[in-house]
C-alpha cells in the first residue's frame, strides 16, 4: 500500500498525545494532507502555524470534551487519534484515558483511532498465543508494557457505543524514514520472510491517516514495513 501526500478537504483531526513519537508524526502527516489538526496534550507544541495547540489532560473529561466539541474559532473534531503513553507504563491511566475518550466520542459522534500496542496481537506461529505472552517477541522486562496494551484493547471492546479502531504497531516501532509504503493486516502480528516485524513511526502515521480517510471494517488492525530486497532470505 502506498500513499502520496496531497490535499484532502473536510476533516478536522484531533491528536491526543500530540507530543509523543507517534502523535507528533500523525500531526505532520495529517497537516501535509490538508486536514485541520488539533494538537492535544498537557504541553502541546508545534512549529506548524496551521496546527491548533490545545492544552488538555487526557483524564480530564471536561477539557477533552470541550476540545473535541469545537468552538467559535475552530471546527469540532471529525476523528480523534489517541496516542498517549507513559514512562514508566501506567495501565490505570492508559485504560482510564481510553475510556474517557471513547465515552466523549460516542456522545459527539466522533470516530476514534487508538494507537495501541503489539502485545494485543496474535502470534503468527500460534493464533491462540498473544504476542504479550510470547517471549520470542516480548522479553520479561517488557511484559508490563505489553499487558497494558492488551488491557487498552479490552477497554475498547467493552465499550458499547463508540466508533473505534485499534491499531497495533509491529514488534519494533521507531523513528525513521517516511516511505508511504506498508503492509496492512488485522489482529495477527505481521513479519517478513526474514522474521522482522517493524515499521517507522513516520509510516505508521501514514497508516493512521489512511485509516481515518478510508476506514476499513475491522476493529483491530496492524501494519508493518514492506521488506527490502536485502532483507529477504536467499531462494
Amino acid at each position: 500500500m502506498e500513499t502520496a501526500v496531497g490535499p484532502s478537504a473536510g476533516r478536522t483531526i484531533a491528536v491526543l498525545g500530540a507530543g509523543g513519537m507517534v502523535g507528533s508524526r500523525v500531526i505532520a502527516e495529517a497537516g501535509a494532507r490538508g486536514h485541520e489538526v488539533l494538537a492535544l496534550s498537557r504541553k502541546p507544541a508545534s512549529e506548524d502555524p496551521k496546527v491548533r495547540l490545545i492544552a488538555v489532560d487526557a483524564n480530564d473529561s471536561g477539557a477533552v470534551r470541550e476540545a473535541l466539541a469545537g468552538s467559535a474559532s475552530y471546527a469540532a473534531a471529525d476523528a480523534v487519534v489517541l496516542a498517549v503513553r507513559t514512562n514508566p507504563v501506567d495501565q490505570e491511566f492508559l485504560t482510564g484515558a481510553t475510556r474517557t475518550v471513547l465515552d466523549i466520542a460516542a456522545q459527539l459522534g466522533i470516530r476514534v483511532l487508538v494507537v495501541g500496542g503489539a502485545g494485543a496481537l496474535r502470534s503468527p506461529c500460534d493464533q491462540e498465543l498473544l504476542v504479550a505472552d510470547n517471549p520470542e517477541y516480548v522479553p520479561a522486562e517488557f511484559k508490563t508494557v505489553a499487558a497494558a496494551g492488551v488491557a487498552q484493547l479490552r477497554t475498547c471492546q467493552a465499550h458499547p457505543d463508540a466508533d473505534w479502531v485499534y491499531l497495533s504497531p509491529p514488534a519494533l516501532l521507531e523513528p525513521g524514514e517516511r516511505t508511504g509504503d506498508y503492509r496492512r493486516g488485522t489482529d495477527t502480528l505481521l513479519t517478513d520472510a526474514a522474521g522482522h516485524s517493524r515499521i517507522s513511526a513516520e509510516d505508521l502515521a501514514v497508516a493512521v491517516v489512511d485509516e481515518l480517510e478510508n476506514p476499513g471494517r475491522e476493529r483491530h488492525i496492524t501494519v508493518a514495513a514492506v521488506a527490502h530486497e536485502d532483507e529477504r532470505p536467499p531462494v
